[in-house]
């Protein structure tokens, strides 16, 4: 029994928080009932999996479910009908040494928990945004729109016509729970009537149907910080979709889309690479070369004898590093560009090179070490 909650999220015991969260997140968008409206068994699991996370995401009522035994597989929800709110599936609060709160949630004697249903939580979203490579890397503002449900104009979010209000559940007597015996012991569950919001529309609003919401486009700005990557999540708290009967609205993610650069390439440790050839005999005598930057352009040195595919790197010059720690750094790859074609000068320039070098033979080393082995 102290592993079902586990199962349910389908973790292991030993799950880190980011990895419950992670597990919940994909479950409850997959059994939301908003995205299967003719699938009563999808409601139901998300309930389970709201109610497994309610608990397992609590580091204290986790502590008390591994260590609780049987009971503990009821313990502490958040969703409408229990403490925590944010979302249906809560099962009511199970804390140590509280017979008050047992006895009114999960586990009443003879049925008759008053407990005031939760408002549910709205649904999370999630968008995206397309930025330059420049807009990435000095931060910008970026308008979305976002198709979502919001609450009704008409009714204000009650789902009542207007001119009427919601009458409370005659069954659950506005509790939102429906108890029933099991012995000593009376098990709660949503009110079937209501479905656990405590009250009842009589007279649904024409324009929402008595939900209380409505399909809406909002439009929000989005403040891009300087140095965010392709794929950099940015919150905007209280943005997502409003919650049924005025619950409090969930969250919008918005995640970046950097196009690449054609000059500057990040790297997995922040900084930036840029390839720069260079000729033949700057590699050979040195140079003092230009290069670009991202606020324009600067001078590094070659030196002499400098072979292909050498480090050059200018501290400080890369692109901001998220949370204010600095900028990173620009590394300069060098590459000797050889010419595909030579002029007749040219030609007899390297053949006079060649007889400075006396012959040498640049893979005598590697050809003797062949041999040895």
């Amino acid at each position: 029994m102290a592993e079902d909650l586990y199962k349910t999220l389908g973790v292991s015991k030993g799950a880190s928080e980011e990895e419950i969260k992670k597990a919940y997140r994909k479950l409850a968008r997959k059994y939301h009932p908003d995205r299967n409206p003719d699938d009563p068994g999808a409601e139901e699991r998300f309930k389970e999996v709201q109610g497994a996370y309610d608990v397992l995401s609590d580091a204290e009522k986790r502590k008390e479910y591994d260590a609780g035994g049987a009971f503990a597989g009821f313990g502490g929800g958040r969703g409408p009908f229990g403490p925590g709110g944010g979302g249906p599936a809560g099962f009511g609060g199970f804390g140590t040494g509280d017979l008050g709160d047992i006895f009114s949630g999960i586990f009443s004697r003879g049925g008759g928990g008053q407990a005031r249903p939760q408002q549910m939580r709205g649904r999370d979203l999630e968008t995206e945004i397309s930025l330059s490579f420049d807009q990435a890397v000095n931060g910008t503002q970026v308008s979305v729109a976002v198709p979502k449900a919001e609450r009704c104009r008409t009714c204000g979010g009650n789902g009542a016509k207007p001119g009427t209000r919601p009458t409370t559940c005659p069954r659950c007597e506005g509790s939102g729970i429906d108890a029933q015996s099991q012995g000593i012991f009376s098990i709660s569950r949503p009110c079937p009537q209501c479905g656990g919001a405590g009250q009842i529309v009589e007279d649904p609003c024409p324009t929402c149907g008595g939900s209380g919401l409505t399909r809406q486009t909002k439009r929000y700005k989005v403040n891009v910080p300087a140095g965010v990557k392709d794929g950099t999540r940015i919150r905007l708290a209280g943005k997502g979709e409003a919650g049924p009967r005025g619950g409090p609205p969930g969250d919008l993610f918005v995640t970046t889309r950097v196009t690449p650069s054609p000059v500057f390439k990040r790297l997995d440790d922040g900084n930036l690479e840029v390839t720069v050839p260079i000729a033949v005999t700057e590699a050979l005598r040195g140079a003092t070369i230009e290069v670009p930057t991202l606020e324009g352009t600067k001078k590094i040195k070659v030196p002499p004898g400098t072979r292909h595919g050498t480090i050059q790197r200018l501290r400080g010059e890369g692109a901001p590093r998220p949370g204010g720690k600095g900028r990173g750094d620009i590394r300069y790859r060098l590459e000797i560009e050889v010419p595909q074609k030579l002029t007749e000068e040219q030609r007899e320039a390297a053949e006079k090179l060649a007889e400075t070098f006396n012959g040498s033979d640049p893979r005598e080393r590697l050809m003797r070490e062949a041999v040895r082995k």
